[in-house]
């Protein structure tokens, strides 16, 4: 591969400095930082991801490691000089973006099952298997052609906290190890129905998952094959 892409904010960005640190030395660079636009804050009754604002700023790290960094305004700026590309931050990328680039996505949950936001909380919400899938982008929300889904494995003692941080590690790895899943790529679940896209999940729906993952977990051990099957 002659060169990887990085799509990344301008701004401290915990998922980048994980990526950063792990691809440098193994490919050839070039990081493109869109403007980050911090969201209102909400009050959420569980946090299933680190909070990614505290990491260095990915042009540090850059700067540091000798890696090109290319600060652009607009998503259209990014240039198509790179053999692949991957989504270490970004919104929905433009048609104009996406036109002649092949870029790979790390999504939180199985798709087509479970598109859009908070992912892992909706996945144990309504019964999905739980697993991070690299796809490639297209027009669509989380629906583009799927190389692999790498399953989070889910243990008896495991609480709400345990398995969301093992799930954000099988986040991080599947995107720094992608040619694994390029060589050899795997869907262990692949007919699953289309999901609706998700918004993020409301507080009233946060209390009914802390008592609807015991039952999640049961159903993955009853079930016997790393997923609860249909919710009940």
């Amino acid at each position: 591969m002659k060169t990887l892409g990085i799509i990344t904010y301008d701004a401290n960005h915990l998922k980048t400095e994980q990526l950063l640190l792990r691809l440098a030395g193994r490919h050839h660079l070039n990081v493109y930082a869109l403007p980050y636009t911090q969201r209102p804050s909400r009050k959420v009754l569980f946090s299933h991801r680190p909070n990614q604002s505290a990491a260095a700023h990915p042009g540090d790290i850059c700067a540091q490691l000798g890696i090109p960094y290319f600060p652009v305004k607009q998503d259209r700026e990014i240039d198509g000089s790179c053999e692949l590309y991957l989504i270490a931050g970004a919104g929905i990328l433009s048609a104009e973006c996406l036109r002649g680039k092949r870029i790979l996505n790390g999504h939180p949950g199985v798709i087509p099952a479970a598109r859009g936001l908070d992912a892992f909380k909706w996945s144990i919400y309504n019964g999905l298997p739980l697993g991070v899938t690299l796809h490639y982008i297209d027009r669509r929300v989380d629906a583009g052609e799927i190389v692999s889904v790498i399953p989070t494995p889910v243990f008896a003692s495991d609480t709400l906290e345990t398995l969301a941080r093992r799930h954000y590690e099988n986040e991080i790895y599947t995107l720094a190890h992608f040619e694994e899943s390029l060589r050899h790529p795997c869907n262990p679940f692949p007919h699953l129905p289309q999901g609706a896209q998700m918004r993020r999940m409301g507080s009233e729906q946060e209390r009914e998952l802390a008592e609807r993952f015991a039952l999640y977990k049961q159903r993955v051990f009853d079930n016997g094959q790393g997923w609860p099957g249909r919710p009940g």
